[in-house]
């Protein structure tokens, strides 16, 4: 026996987890029970109806204006959040201030606190005798219960997901290649531009991808500020809801299928990013 074979078999001898049968089967079991059989759920359900029910049901005026302001919704505080959430990540990185761990914590508020509450919160800040809400009243512009308060709430709920991706990518970049930059004549501009941001931007799409994966199924937060008035801020998961009220158990999980294919595209580009973002850092740490 060569003295590799010795190592390895000392190494398997050690490990304090069971072996890789025991483990994988557990893994597929919890995987299986927890995800795939809800998820199979939805395609037997859907089965019930034949193509043209289906497409019926996934297309309707009602069902497509919520995907309108679903999708849309969700794409624009993806976009919000990318740009702030980077400047956010930034400062907590590369200055020092007061209350700075404060604001750090504050962050990851939208994660702790419950949605409803979020929800409540922002209708209260928003509506037309809200602090925020009664000066935009005065000239005419009403924010909850309308498309843009929808898109508030989203932006409140994806800001941590663009900060936190972010964030450490920042802490883990090698300051000597800005110093090296600097030293060649590169102005801050051009540094940030032709350094910092290429070594960046994997970990920005992914952010921005989670963000709007997150918004895409959210309820809790938006469904108070939504004001769910038909073809004009009625959201998607409250479509499908409805539809469960009226025990159209069959158009619901034809419109929830709708929505887990979207969430299976994001969660695709999710994976494509990150695999990306590793052979980045890979690159960058040769």
């Amino acid at each position: 026996m060569s003295t590799g074979e010795k190592f390895q078999r000392a190494g398997r001898s050690k490990r304090v987890i069971p072996g890789f049968g025991l483990t994988m089967g557990y893994t597929l079991f919890y995987l299986s029970l927890i995800v795939l059989i809800p998820v199979l759920t939805l395609f037997v359900n859907t089965l019930q109806l034949t193509w043209a029910q289906f497409w019926d049901a996934v297309t309707a005026p009602r069902v497509l204006a919520s995907y309108k302001l679903t999708i849309g919704a969700s794409f624009i505080a993806a976009v919000v959040n990318l740009v702030f959430g980077m400047l956010i990540a930034w400062v907590l990185v590369r200055y020092k201030f007061p209350f700075k761990r404060l604001i750090d914590a504050l962050v990851d508020l939208p994660f702790a606190l419950p949605t409803a509450v979020a929800g409540i919160s922002l209708s209260a800040l928003l509506a037309p005798n809200g602090w925020v809400g009664q000066w935009f009243d005065k000239i005419n512009v009403q924010i909850a219960f309308t498309p843009i308060g929808v898109t508030i709430a989203l932006i409140f709920i994806g800001l941590p997901f663009v900060v936190r991706t972010v964030q450490p990518v920042l802490e883990d970049f090698e300051k000597e290649l800005e110093e090296a930059a600097s030293s060649l004549g590169a102005s801050r501009w051009q540094t940030f531009q032709k350094v910092i941001f290429p070594a960046i931007i994997p970990a920005l799409l992914t952010g921005f991808a989670l963000a709007f994966a997150r918004a895409l199924g959210e309820y809790g937060s938006v469904i108070f500020i939504a004001g769910n008035i038909p073809m004009v801020s009625e959201i998607t998961p409250l479509i499908i809801i409805g539809k469960l009220e009226q025990y159209d158990y069959a158009g619901a999980t034809a419109v929830a299928l709708v929505m887990l294919l979207f969430a299976f595209i994001m969660l695709f580009v999710i994976n494509g990013l990150q695999a990306w973002q590793r052979r980045a850092t890979g690159g960058a740490n040769k």
